[in-house]
């Protein structure tokens, strides 16, 4: 049985790549039939260039996914794609038509287009995004992901979800992402689910549990219900709470909510980033001058200054120090889309080599995703390019866990 997937936002294939295996395997679960990449704010679309070079431009689209017509998008069985962080509220909903007008432009309603026109609904959902989703926006914490679940709740979707750092499992890169499931009510995980007890789903029987095991604690769940209409949920969740009441694990399910604060457990091999090093291949390129060192150091350095606006308001600026150069005995931070380039940064990885101290290759960027060496490399291309398709992309491991359980779960 071949499971086939649609994969939206599809960057450079991280989760292609984590579900096929790559090169594919021939006795993968899954099977991608479709594929959509598109980068709005640029003429050149590089992504969707590397994406074809690696995996073929048939059932490959490059166009705006908004602007797609849902004809296009072939049936098949799971969806997935890591959509940006956006303002997912409700602008409004016409009584004539197919119901809601989110915002324009915000892609989550891309994916709610495809779920609610499909005649043959996918029967499951496997979605990534920061982790901040779930206390977004700051004046109504968790607003944006209850609209959301409500969205997905009125298509006849039940929601497993769970913040995921992928170093906490022994993979190399400190990335903390959300990852959430979801099934139809057509199929038997949903039925399973349904009447399953929600913290024995949450610490033993659910997908994204066999995948990543958890401990919990005893008093710190919540239950309650998503209460109300999208538009409703757009103007009155949470309006005076100070904390969003989502906590990094729980599941929807009906209407009903059930959220828990949990904590991974983990006992094995860990990858730091010395393991992902290259040695002696690294061109001039990378090292950084002498000359640049002080840039660096006062960067990476604690700050307590006055700074001036350009209108001319003065005001103190401070900021802690970051370890530098980076340790190599742990993972390392979190890749960000301004990796690449010569210039000093706060935020870019700086490791000390017997040639002294140079930046992160593309390549070793690619290892800390634990995406195939030099998947990115491509023509035309450079260096920065790659760097920031890295910031963009998901850890390649947790999606290849969650597939294979989630293949488990359904072969159940």
């Amino acid at each position: 049985m071949k499971i086939k997937v649609v994969e939206l936002f599809a960057g450079v294939g991280g989760f292609r790549i984590g579900l096929e295996g790559f090169p594919k395997t021939k006795d993968s679960f899954y099977e991608v039939v479709w594929s959509n990449q598109w980068e709005p704010s640029t003429k050149i679309q590089h992504a969707s260039k590397v994406y074809e070079a690696r995996f073929g431009s048939e059932n490959h689209s490059n166009q705006d996914i908004a602007s797609v017509d849902i004809s296009e998008v072939p049936d098949h069985d799971l969806l997935v794609g890591g959509f940006p962080c956006q303002d997912y509220s409700v602008a409004t909903t016409l009584h004539n038509s197919k119901g809601l007008i989110g915002k324009k432009g915000v892609l989550w309603w891309s994916i709610y287009r495809i779920l609610s026109e499909k005649k043959n609904k996918p029967k499951y959902l496997f979605l990534e995004n920061v982790d901040r989703l779930l206390k977004s926006p700051s004046n109504q914490r968790g607003r944006d992901y209850a609209v959301m679940l409500k969205s997905l709740d009125d298509l006849g979707y039940a929601v497993e979800w769970r913040v995921i750092n992928a170093a906490e499992y022994g993979m190399p890169q400190r990335r903390r992402r959300i990852f959430f499931m979801a099934y139809h009510k057509s199929t038997a995980v949903y039925k399973r689910l349904k009447i399953a007890n929600k913290i024995d789903w949450l610490l033993n029987d659910g997908t994204i549990a066999n995948a990543f095991p958890v401990e919990i604690g005893t008093t710190n769940s919540l239950d309650f219900e998503l209460e109300g209409d999208l538009v409703s949920i757009t103007k009155e969740f949470n309006k005076d709470g100070k904390l969003s009441p989502f906590a990094n694990t729980g599941l929807l399910v009906n209407g009903k909510i059930h959220t828990a604060k949990t904590t991974p457990s983990f006992d094995g091999k860990r990858t730091v980033l010395a393991d992902v090093l290259q040695n002696g291949e690294v061109i001039d390129d990378f090292f950084i001058d002498k000359e640049d060192f002080p840039k660096w150091e006062y960067l990476k350095g604690s700050k307590k200054e006055m700074r001036k606006t350009k209108s001319g308001f003065e005001y103190n600026y401070s900021e802690g120090g970051m370890i530098f150069p980076d340790a190599l005995d742990n993972a390392s931070r979190t890749i960000i889309t301004g990796e690449g380039g010569k210039s000093a940064s706060r935020f870019k990885h700086v490791v000390n080599t017997k040639k002294g101290l140079r930046r992160l290759t593309p390549v070793e960027l690619e290892r800390l995703n634990m995406f195939p060496d030099d998947h990115t490399k491509l023509e035309g291309i450079t260096a920065a390019k790659r760097a920031f398709f890295m910031g963009n992309a998901l850890v390649v491991g947790v999606v290849e866990r969650i597939g294979k359980a989630l293949y488990n779960q359904i072969k159940r």
